[in-house]
């Protein structure tokens, strides 16, 4: 029997990276749930910067949502697709009730740490396990998330 995917990783070893990456995957929805959020229901005097910004931001983890999907069905896994999952994996919570602009950018601030952070967790993992297709695809998140998290925290100074 072949323990090998159409792309030539060990079949457990992308059942290992794709649990991890529907984690993932499952964060970023609730994430992007949160900022499109954000985006409709945010006050104060950052009105026009916040509500472009979070438009920006959901745009941004919307084609990282397919693109996490799309590779999780590369190497031969099945992502997960139902809001009951998303919700049931995901370390990140529904933000209700937020409209003010430092609460709305802390938020986002927090929920963006907890991707990055497994981020590198998978990181560690596709590289150990030499799936170069994820660790090109994560690297690049990772440095886009670091800056997008490194301008949250400028603006909450």
């Amino acid at each position: 029997m072949n323990k090998l995917t159409n792309i030539g990783l060990e079949k457990q070893d992308s059942v290992e990276i794709a649990d991890k990456l529907n984690e993932l995957l499952a964060n970023y929805h609730i994430y992007y749930q949160n900022l499109r959020g954000f985006h409709w229901n945010i006050k104060g005097i950052h009105f026009f910067q916040l509500h472009a910004k979070y438009e920006e931001l959901y745009n941004s983890a919307l084609t990282r949502i397919d693109a996490l999907a799309e590779r999780i069905l590369t190497i031969g896994q099945k992502p997960l697709h139902s809001f009951s999952d998303y919700l049931r994996v995901s370390s990140i919570q529904e933000a209700t009730s937020l409209s003010g602009d430092r609460e709305t950018v802390e938020a986002t601030h927090q929920n963006l740490s907890v991707i990055v952070s497994l981020e590198r967790d998978i990181l560690a993992l596709a590289a150990e396990r030499d799936d170069e297709g994820t660790v090109a695809l994560v690297s690049e998140d990772i440095n886009e998330n670091e800056k997008t998290l490194w301008m949250l925290k400028a603006f909450l100074s």
